[in-house]
């Protein structure tokens, strides 16, 4: 069973305080994206053009939640630095609870059952995996060669992506955009922590170029570069509708990826029990299909009292 130290405990409220700042700031963004997007086309699938992203950044609705996201980024980052990556992670759901009661606060409506539903079946499924996997995986040492896995991986995620995107951009849907950004975010919270724990090694044994030096300036490159097609298709998300569903898709689906490459590529589940790789699966599905149901729940949202 997984056992914390005072220091990793302390990760836990930083982390919930991280998700408020996530579940505020996505809702003043999704506003300035929406008044951006008044009188376009509703619900494009296109992207956000070149003047769109420029308007963005000369609304104050959008540039507050912007700073209240990179403040959410920041205690994420603190709280990994404090805890590990299977007790943080699962700890943003609560962002999805706080957003959608903010979204039904602002749109002065009631939470229906099939949104309750489908947060619960999120928040549920989330919980079941990364409890299973605190109990049945044991963090491990990440190697050079286990870090180029990940970096190959995450390289032929992003030409999948932006390909995709390049190509069949006006076919995309709000989900596809959710996904994308979740599986993005997902290999920014793992490149993360490996990056906090890599300069640490490098501090401690002093500033010597090395190989693993440089492959630490790789992991960074391809961190910055999941990080901005993420935040890209974040914003496109926000366009059509509420911003519970991209929450959904960020506190779900990210953990979910991170989790997941640490028990197949890293290893960290060698020792886990048959019946974990099966609980595995079924709370994946269940927190998934979570995502789904709540991307069927799109109230209109009456926008803050923001510019």
């Amino acid at each position: 069973m997984i056992s914390l130290s005072p220091m990793q405990a302390l990760g836990i409220p930083v982390a919930l305080i991280g998700s408020v700042f996530l579940a505020a700031g996505s809702e003043f963004q999704q506003h300035g994206v929406s008044q951006v997007n008044a009188g376009t086309t509703p619900n494009s699938r296109a992207g956000l053009g070149v003047r769109q992203l420029i308007a963005l950044a000369r609304r104050p609705s959008w540039l507050i939640g912007t700073l209240m996201l990179g403040l959410a980024v920041v205690l994420q980052l603190f709280s990994l630095y404090l805890a590990p990556l299977t007790v943080v992670q699962p700890l943003g759901a609560a962002a999805l609870i706080i957003t959608a009661l903010i979204t039904a606060r602002v749109t002065k409506t009631k939470l229906g059952r099939p949104a309750i539903r489908a947060i619960a079946f999120c928040v549920g499924g989330i919980g079941l995996f990364v409890t299973v996997a605190a109990l049945t995986t044991t963090t491990i040492p990440i190697t050079n060669t286990q870090l180029v896995i990940v970096l190959v991986i995450l390289g032929a995620v992003l030409l999948i992506f932006g390909l995709a995107f390049a190509l069949l951009r006006k076919r995309f849907t709000r989900i596809i955009y959710v996904v994308g950004a979740g599986v993005l975010f997902g290999f920014v919270a793992t490149l993360a922590k490996v990056l906090i724990t890599r300069i640490q090694t490098i501090l401690e044994g002093g500033l010597h170029l090395t190989p693993a030096d440089a492959l630490t300036v790789v992991c960074l490159i391809g961190l910055a570069a999941a990080g901005i097609l993420g935040s890209y298709f974040v914003q496109t998300a926000y366009s059509s509708g509420s911003p519970g569903v991209v929450v959904a898709g960020l506190t779900v689906i990210d953990p979910l990826i991170g989790v997941t490459i640490g028990i197949v590529v890293l290893g960290e589940a060698a020792g886990a029990p048959p019946w974990a790789s099966i609980v595995f699966v079924i709370a994946g599905l269940l927190a998934i299909y979570g995502v789904i149901q709540l991307s069927r729940e799109q109230p209109q949202t009456t926008q803050p009292n923001v510019a």
